[in-house]
């Protein structure tokens, strides 16, 4: 997991520089994104670490910090019957 966070931190300061993102800080609330970031958050992950984001999925809670990310994306990648 550590390593999805950092490859997260890393996407996510190109667009939030105005601090140190910490796992549980919420990158909407800060105010630096807007919904064309999101659609790039998306592609980000699907390219990056091989998963399907599925309009199920298009909860912006999945979204809203590099927990969540990271927890989504290992969600993804479990195998399935996991």
């Amino acid at each position: 997991m550590e390593e999805i966070k950092n490859r997260t931190r890393a996407f996510l300061s190109k667009y939030i520089k105005s601090k140190q993102l910490e796992d549980h800080d919420d990158i909407f609330a800060i105010g630096e994104v807007n919904s064309l970031f999101a659609m790039q958050l998306v592609m980000f992950m699907e390219k990056d670490f091989g998963v399907q984001i599925d309009n199920n999925d298009l909860d912006l809670n999945n979204f809203r910090s590099i927990q969540a990310i990271s927890s989504l994306i290992e969600r993804k990648s479990a195998p399935v019957g996991q």
